[in-house]
């Protein structure tokens, strides 16, 4: 498949499940698509931009592994996302990323991702937890900075602080996630 019929592929997307779900079967079946795919999420803040960032969520939910394959581009791209659109399904793979990564099973994830994705995952989270974004967003990045404190140190005071400030303003979503982060921080501090 060229881009030129990838880009035919997901102008038949749209928000519905079922249109997502056919779509990402055809990038899990010829995984050699993903890395068109990625060039296409990152490339504008357009619709085909949109929709090629659900379809990565989407296939990153069944098998990461094709993320993995293309971590660089991935996490190089990601901060070129702006529309709210892209930006929830890419905060997503970021925590399903995250999850993984400090899960206590080890997994592809682990061996994968290396330093330098870390610190950029967690500027990107950072830019969209204070940046003007949906809940959604916000949500997925607040979980994935909270993980990722488990590795630099000096991130749960910042994210601790951006919680409070926020949390006031914040709708009825993002003080629940807010509320669970801060309480799971505060119970890590009392064991440490």
């Amino acid at each position: 498949m060229t881009t030129v019929e990838l880009y035919k592929v997901l102008n038949y997307v749209n928000a519905t499940r079922k249109k997502r779900l056919e779509v990402s079967r055809i990038i899990l079946n010829n995984p050699h698509l993903i890395s068109p795919l990625m060039a296409i999420a990152f490339k504008d803040n357009g619709e085909f931009s949109s929709k090629a960032c659900w379809i990565l969520e989407f296939v990153a939910k069944k098998d990461i592994r094709l993320i993995l394959g293309n971590i660089d581009a991935f996490v190089l791209g990601m901060s070129k996302v702006k529309l709210d659109s892209s930006v929830r399904p890419i905060a997503k793979i970021c925590e399903i990323l995250m999850k993984a990564y400090f899960s206590k099973s080890v997994n592809e994830v682990q061996n994968s991702i290396k330093e330098n994705h870390l610190e950029k995952i967690t500027t990107s989270c950072f830019d969209w937890l204070i940046g003007e974004h949906k809940v959604a967003a916000k949500a997925y990045s607040m979980t994935s900075l909270y993980l990722l404190g488990e590795k630099f140190n000096w991130i749960h005071s910042e994210l601790q602080m951006v919680l409070e400030q926020n949390y006031h303003s914040g709708s009825a979503a993002y003080k629940a996630r807010a509320k669970q982060i801060l309480a799971l921080m505060a119970k890590q501090n009392r064991t440490h």
